[in-house]
């Protein structure tokens, strides 16, 4: 099935509670989560420049709430709006415009909360 992992029968099946699935994903989550920030810590990036690679990532793969998630990190690792607008203008000419335009409105949602 188109979009489906090997596992997903299983994770969807009815015989597994709803609790069962959430707390099978938290787990896949957290982990997940210890894995980005380990690549973090061994690299030379700095908090910051590292948020807006992921920012670019995001947009690229036009990841509407990796965006937003990235956006928020940025401006915590103390970004300036200006500095998140840059790394996603920079996109223009490798993923085009109209990626970009859409990135920008992600961005523009959460600067504007």
């Amino acid at each position: 099935m188109v979009g489906r992992s090997s596992f997903a029968p299983l994770a969807w099946s009815s015989s597994l509670a709803r609790s069962d699935r959430v707390a099978k994903y938290n787990q896949l989550l957290r982990i997940e989560e210890e894995l980005g920030k380990a690549a973090r810590r061994q690299g030379p990036l700095d908090p910051k420049t590292a948020q807006l690679v992921q920012l670019a990532a995001a947009a690229a793969i036009q990841s509407e709430g990796s965006v937003h998630s990235h956006a928020h990190r940025a401006i915590e690792a103390g970004a300036t709006p200006d500095e998140i607008y840059h790394a996603i203008v920079l996109l223009i000419s490798t993923i085009g415009f109209p990626k970009v335009a859409a990135a920008i409105s992600w961005v523009d949602d959460v600067l504007a909360a």
